[in-house]
C-alpha cells in the first residue's frame, strides 16, 4: 500500500487514510471509497473508526508522526536541521531536546523516508550504473575484532556497498555489510528491483564478487550438450545475457599511488560498450569516476587478495 509523503500535520488529509486491517473487506480503500467515518480523537490525534470492522486508525498513520509524542514544529525543525548538514548534537542543541531524543526522531524520519523510496522507486531507466564499496568499521577495526566480539557481533569492519547512476547523480541501491558475496548479490538484487526491463551498463574494480553478483542478478542458465550420446550432461551453466554489459577499471599502482589506469571487458562485446558510451553526457571512457569520490581525509582500507 502506498506511503504517504512526510508532510506537515495540517496538510495531511484525509481521504488519503485508508483501513489498515488486512481482514477487512475495505482494507486499502480511501476514506471516501471505505467505511471511515471521523471519530474523535485519541492521545490528542485525530481518528477514523472503520464501520466494517470496528478498527481505529490515527490520521497519522502512514507518517513519521505516528505516535509521535512531541510537538511536531520541534520535530520537523530537528529533521530539516539534520538533513542540511548538521550533527545530531548540534540539532539537539537548535530545537533545545536531548541528543537521544534527535537521534530517534533521525530514525523515525529514515525509517518513513525508505519507504517512500522504496514505493517511488520503480522501472528506473538506467543506461550506466557504477559499482563500488566504502570502508568504515564498527566500534573497532577488524585487527582488534577477537577481542570486540566479546561484547557485540556486529564489531568490526563494515562496508556500504553502493550502486550509482551517474546520469542522474542517483545511488539506486546500497548495502551496508561485509565485504562478502551474499553482500554484493543483495546490493545487484536491489538494482534489478529498482530498474525497468534495460540492463544498465555496468562498471567496477576488480573486486571479483561483482562478476558473480551480476551472474546472479540477471545470469541465465545454460544446459552444454553432452560428450557424445551415452552418460550425464553436464552440469547447467549460469550465463550472461547478451544484453549485459560489464567491464572493470583496472588500476596499477606504485608505492600506494595509481600510475596507470586501464580497463578490461568482462561481458559484452568492447564494440557495443563503445556504442553504449557515445550517447551517455557522463562518461566517455569505461570509469568508476563518479562513484568514487571519497570525502575529504577519507582513508581506504588496505586492498585484500
Amino acid at each position: 500500500m502506498e506511503q504517504r509523503y512526510f508532510i506537515e500535520e495540517c496538510d495531511m488529509d484525509w481521504e488519503s487514510l485508508y483501513c489498515p486491517n488486512r481482514r477487512c473487506r475495505c482494507y486499502g480503500c480511501p476514506f471516501a471509497q471505505g467505511q471511515l467515518a471521523k471519530n474523535g480523537s485519541s492521545h490528542g490525534q485525530k481518528q477514523a473508526r472503520c464501520g466494517a470492522c470496528g478498527t481505529y486508525v490515527s490520521i497519522r498513520y502512514g507518517t513519521a508522526y505516528l505516535d509521535l509524542h512531541a510537538d511536531s514544529a520541534i520535530f520537523e525543525t530537528a529533521v530539516r536541521a539534520l538533513a542540511e548538514g548538521n550533527s545530531i548534537r548540534a540539532a539537539a542543541r537548535i530545537v533545545q531536546v536531548d541528543k537521544d531524543t534527535v537521534c530517534a526522531w533521525l530514525d523515525r524520519a529514515a525509517q518513513h523516508c525508505r519507504l517512500v523510496m522504496l514505493y517511488l522507486w520503480r522501472n528506473l531507466h538506467v543506461l550506466e550504473c557504477q559499482l563500488d564499496e566504502l570502508w568504515g568499521f564498527v566500534h573497532t577495526k577488524q585487527r582488534h575484532l577477537p577481542f570486540a566480539r566479546l561484547y557485540d557481533e556486529t564489531y568490526g569492519d563494515a562496508w556500504v556497498w553502493v550502486a550509482f547512476a551517474p546520469v542522474w547523480r542517483l545511488v539506486l541501491a546500497f548495502v551496508i555489510g561485509k565485504r562478502t558475496q551474499q553482500s554484493a548479490n543483495l546490493l545487484l538484487d536491489r538494482v534489478l528491483h529498482v530498474t525497468d526491463a534495460n540492463i544498465p551498463f555496468f562498471t567496477s574494480d576488480q573486486l571479483p564478487e561483482y562478476r558473480r553478483a551480476l551472474l546472479h542478478a540477471y545470469g541465465m542458465w545454460h544446459q552444454p550438450p553432452r560428450n557424445g550420446n551415452r552418460g550425464r550432461y553436464p552440469k547447467p551453466l549460469l550465463m550472461p545475457p547478451p544484453g549485459l554489459l560489464y567491464a572493470q577499471v583496472v588500476k596499477a599502482r606504485d608505492h600506494g599511488r595509481i600510475v596507470q589506469v586501464d580497463s578490461k571487458v568482462i561481458f559484452g562485446d568492447p564494440r557495443a560498450i563503445a556504442e553504449k558510451l557515445t550517447p551517455l553526457p557522463t562518461s566517455e571512457t569505461i570509469n568508476t569516476s563518479y562513484v568514487e569520490v571519497r570525502p575529504v581525509g577519507r582513508k581506504e582500507a588496505p586492498a585484500s587478495g
